[in-house]
């Protein structure tokens, strides 16, 4: 008996099998690096717990639930490559520019604390200014659709670079930029606006987009208003007004502090 389990053992782990099962992990692994920063992640949960419920459904013998959920989970996966059109799209752009197996690294707290500095000082000297901009930070969902909208940059963040973006009458002063990591990764963005009904007519275009963008992802969006300099932070689909440089700072540091050990598999992005 335990020369045949050796015997299949060995048969199993022949080198085209480990090469095959060793493939398929890595290109499986990449794949969810890509879904990783994007919305996808959560319809991937929606889906997950559609498909325990069905289980769930069928072992207690709830058959009018079970059969609601079966017929569900049908259009779900029909549904599935028009949901994902945007991920899909971007990892065949990534492989056909070689970027497919690129791995991000890590933004340590030292990064972090330059971002935020230079963030900060930007933002300070364009309320002096009444400068009007509009910064949105990505963190665990990804913003690649609109990144798309805009004019890519694929800069390091300073002061100065931001400045300049929203300076008046230059060609990138108008829309968003996205900021993924230490880049900044697009200027001049379009933004989904707001659908709140309720908010104050105080809140401009400006506003209504940052509040709009973090409606549908968990970024972070940044205003400094050009009539009156106020700077402001949207989070969640909120917004909070009068922000100083001080409060900012505390802000951005603990908003943007990893909720993960760099090693763990999930924390990795595209």
């Amino acid at each position: 008996m335990v020369e045949q389990l050796i015997k299949q053992l060995i048969k199993i782990l022949n080198p085209i099998n480990l090469l095959d099962i060793a493939i398929v992990a890595f290109v499986t692994y990449k794949l969810i690096m890509i879904l990783r920063g994007t919305r996808a992640v959560q319809l991937i949960k929606g889906l997950a717990v559609l498909l325990v419920a069905t289980i769930v459904s069928e072992v207690l013998g709830l058959r009018s639930i079970n059969w609601i959920l079966e017929k569900a989970q049908t259009i779900f996966f029909i549904a599935i490559p028009i949901v994902f059109q945007p991920e899909l799209r971007r990892a065949l752009e990534q492989l056909g520019r070689g970027k497919l197996f690129v791995r991000s690294s890590y933004l340590g707290q030292e990064e972090m604390e330059r971002l935020v500095s230079e963030i900060v000082r930007a933002v300070k000297i364009m309320s002096k200014k009444k400068i009007g901009a509009l910064i949105v930070l990505e963190r665990e969902t990804g913003l690649a659709e609109y990144v798309e909208t805009g004019i890519k940059i694929d800069s390091l963040i300073s002061g100065e670079v931001l400045i300049n973006i929203f300076i008046p009458k230059t060609p990138l002063h108008d829309g968003a930029i996205i900021i993924r990591g230490e880049r900044i990764l697009a200027a001049s963005c379009f933004l989904p606006l707001s659908e709140n009904p309720n908010l104050s007519k105080e809140l401009g275009t400006r506003h209504r987009a940052a509040l709009g963008i973090t409606e549908v992802s968990d970024a972070l969006a940044i205003t400094v208003s050009e009539e009156t300099g106020i700077i402001s932070m949207a989070e969640d689909g909120k917004i909070t007004r009068n922000i100083d440089e001080r409060s900012l700072k505390e802000l951005l540091l603990r908003r943007l502090e990893p909720q993960h050990k760099p090693f763990q598999f999930w924390n990795w992005r595209s």
